[in-house]
């Protein structure tokens, strides 16, 4: 499929030179730029979930331990 973008000019011709140096042409260096781009976004929510799951999860055990540590201590009286 072919489309228009604009891009500033420096892109541009730093886009210019890595294809040449690589020696593919334009359109394959944007298709596999933009294709990197898609898959290293791809499991962005997946991660940001999984986060929130173990950052309750460790809230949770957090305050267990220091539970158990406050359980642990000698019962002194505070001078």
């Amino acid at each position: 499929m072919k489309t228009a973008v604009s891009i500033p000019n420096p892109t541009f011709e730093a886009a210019e030179t890595l294809a040449s140096r690589l020696g593919m042409s334009r359109s394959e260096l944007y298709a596999r730029a933009i294709n990197d781009y898609i898959n290293s976004h791809k499991y962005q929510d997946v991660t940001k979930i999984l986060n929130q799951v173990y950052g309750e999860q460790l809230e949770s055990i957090e305050d267990e331990f220091h539970t158990m540590q406050m359980d642990s201590l000698p019962k002194d009286d505070w001078q």
